[in-house]
């Protein structure tokens, strides 16, 4: 039996019908591999997607958050609250500048940060004398997080937020476009995202006009008025222009290929059995869909059975982070993180991508339902 692809970027590039290979053989011949033109004419174009005023495009999504935290001047042993059912990367960047995640957990039904977790959180960060500074709240499968309401909890308590927008570019919640909802976003071009290159890319969006200037300085090793101008300790972290010039092609048709994922996911959501819970997405939220996840305490059932039919499948993800071995000192809701555990050990996600036929989706679900006698 042919095996479905999880993701399809073949098929992506032949729907772009060749502009892909123009846009990098442009490159080629101009020979400005690195902050070519292209890197400014994306960072626009995703400026203009979003509707952020500022976007400045760096090598990854990891550095991308490094350089928020860089931005927002966070010192060592300040608390930055991190949802604990997220890659690592989330905290990954706030312990490799010295600073400290805490850990809060997930809601149950949206699989994002739970606002009650985090309230607990930073008084009980307060009370333990510790230093919160932010919130970094994680667009988790492309869906998105209330963040109206955490910026008022932020606010309350003097504290940034940082959205992890690493799977939502191309989402929205009620007007507002993923890139404009919170102080900083930071998003990633990994292949696999629903806006992807073809390597490591990444991005920091923001409204502020100092921090975007921060930002410019700190990606090229804190250059001044130029790269022998250093004035403050930065990285080096730039989008490669090759990748640009791919993004500019991928990112006009992502609108068309958002719809696409919705049409699949309410596929999914109408055909699938009601006995698996699926990630609720609120009807004010436009999920990018990077993921379609489910939940059931038999997943590894569905996935050997679906498995052997040449389907794939993935867990994203297996073990919550205040289990790693990396992070489990790191501090952590004084109630505990129940809920990341649980989902920890029962999600699963489907093949998703624009590009996935009917009769694939069909033989998906009919895969799933044949287990279901057997749950």
């Amino acid at each position: 039996m042919k095996s479905i692809p999880f993701i399809n970027l073949d098929a992506q590039r032949l729907n772009l019908n060749g502009a892909i290979e123009a846009a990098i053989q442009k490159v080629i011949h101009h020979g400005q591999f690195i902050m070519g033109p292209e890197v400014r004419e994306f960072e626009i174009a995703l400026e203009k997607y979003t509707g952020a005023h500022y976007a400045i495009s760096c090598a990854n999504g990891t550095d991308a958050l490094s350089l928020a935290l860089m931005a927002m001047d966070i010192q060592p042993n300040d608390i930055i609250f991190v949802p604990a059912f997220t890659f690592a990367a989330s905290a990954e960047a706030v312990a490799l500048l010295g600073a400290v995640p805490y850990f809060v957990d997930v809601d149950e039904k949206s699989f994002l940060l739970d606002q009650t977790s985090l309230k607990r959180s930073i008084l009980d960060a307060k009370t333990r004398g510790f230093r919160p500074r932010g919130i970094i709240a994680v667009d988790l499968f492309g869906s998105v997080p209330d963040y109206e309401t955490i910026q008022t909890i932020a606010k309350e308590n003097n504290l940034f937020v940082i959205a992890d927008a690493a799977q939502s570019i191309g989402g929205a919640r009620g007007s507002k476009q993923v890139g404009t909802m919170a102080d900083i976003t930071t998003t990633s071009f990994f292949p696999s995202k629903p806006l992807g290159a073809y390597g490591d890319g990444g991005a920091v969006l923001t409204d502020n006009a100092e921090i975007a200037e921060s930002i410019k300085s700190l990606r090229i090793h804190g250059k001044g008025k130029n790269k022998y101008d250093n004035i403050r300790i930065g990285m080096n972290s730039r989008l490669d222009t090759l990748q640009a010039s791919i993004l500019i092609e991928k990112i006009q048709i992502l609108s068309v290929e958002i719809l696409a994922r919705q049409k699949i996911a309410d596929y999914y959501s109408t055909r699938l059995p009601l006995a698996l819970t699926r990630q609720a997405i609120p009807t004010c939220v436009r999920s990018a869909w990077a993921q379609y996840t489910l939940c059931c305490k038999n997943r590894n059932r569905i996935r050997d059975h679906l498995d052997q039919k040449g389907i794939p499948t993935a867990v994203y993800y297996p073990t919550p982070l205040n289990k790693l071995q990396a992070y489990k000192h790191f501090p952590m809701d004084s109630a505990g993180l129940s809920t990341s555990e649980k989902l920890s050990s029962q999600v699963f996600s489907l093949p998703m991508h624009p590009y996935l036929a009917e009769a694939d989706q069909n033989n998906i679900c009919a895969a799933i339902e044949e287990t279901f006698p057997y749950q």
